[in-house]
């Protein structure tokens, strides 16, 4: 039965830092039995060097040292692979705390929660926490995208990424090759802000209109990435949200509370309604649709025309 890849770096990393003196690839072959398992020594030699890069892009620092003889041995020190001492006050260990405990919805709780654990083997203190919200309220960062952890990982290692995306105007989803630079939580919805080769210019992309698998590429960024990335900004640009456009509806008391939570201003009108100013953007007509009668748009006209020709498409169908 085949030995599994964690299995078999955990056991190469234990004899690389068990070792007093460096070892051959013929003795690594002969003492560890993942590595008996390979019929020729071009599997063999694959399989090494792959498991020998993986531990060095986990952190382990792996020495490769030639004896009087010429033969090429590896080892990891001990000196090399210790962490420095960890000196936290309480507030930065609480806060490490609260920042571990958000990831509990996404594929990254596992990793959160092992960090936390070595954190607290350091020396971080459990018993202090002023962000302690006693029970009553927890904060989470909900992920239910598949494409959320891929693209977290290109944009921390800078790998140009392929996906199919499908917009929000299109039936059919389109490939695209993006450089991805940061993600964001905008509104209950997770972005992804990079470079689009396709089109030449900075675009966000919605995850959730991502379809597919997410897959990195090989070779460097060819866009600057900027020292700043602003999601947030960039999805209201979008949709434009901004202080300048704004609609103006009025709204039944007691009702479109998803509307009031965007309003900038409301104001009660008497005989159960009250007049609401929202930010005017992308998306906006289709959002008061929903609302049925108990919206009436006044300005702009535009917007009050766009959601006319909803209610008539809608009684049509």
């Amino acid at each position: 039965m085949a030995i599994a890849k964690a299995e078999r770096l955990m056991n190469l990393a234990l004899c690389l830092l068990g070792t007093r003196r460096p070892l051959s690839k013929r003795e690594l072959r002969a003492s560890l039995e993942a590595y008996m398992e390979a019929t020729t020594d071009e599997s063999f030699n694959r399989m090494f060097e792959r498991d020998k890069d993986d531990l060095r892009e986990l952190g382990l620092v792996i020495e490769t040292v030639e004896n009087l003889d010429g033969e090429v041995g590896y080892l990891a020190r001990h000196g090399s692979n210790q962490l420095p001492p960890i000196t936290l006050d309480a507030e930065e260990a609480a806060a490490l705390g609260l920042a571990a405990s958000v990831w509990q919805q996404a594929r990254l709780a596992g990793a959160a929660s092992g960090a936390l654990q070595k954190l607290r083997a350091a020396g971080l203190p459990e018993d202090v926490d002023p962000y302690a919200t006693n029970g009553a309220l927890e904060p989470r960062i909900p992920v239910h995208e598949a494409a959320f952890e891929p693209l977290m990982l290109a944009c921390r290692d800078r790998r140009p990424v392929v996906f199919d995306y499908r917009k929000a105007t299109a039936a059919a989803p389109e490939p695209r090759q993006v450089e991805p630079w940061a993600l964001e939580c905008w509104r209950g919805h997770w972005y992804l802000a990079g470079w689009d080769r396709d089109r030449g210019a900075e675009r966000v992309f919605r995850l959730s209109r991502i379809t597919g698998k997410v897959r990195t590429r090989t070779g460097a960024f060819t866009a600057e990435v900027p020292d700043v990335v602003r999601v947030r900004e960039t999805v209201a640009r979008w949709a434009g949200e901004s202080a300048e456009r704004s609609a103006l509806v009025r709204l039944r008391t007691g009702c479109g509370y998803p509307l009031r939570a965007r309003a900038t201003a409301v104001r009660p009108l008497g005989d159960g309604w009250d007049e609401v100013e929202i930010p005017y953007g992308h998306g906006l007509d289709a959002l008061l649709v929903e609302f049925g009668p108990d919206v009436v748009v006044v300005e702009p006209a535009e917007l009050r025309a766009d959601v006319i020709d909803r209610l008539r498409a809608v009684a049509k169908g």
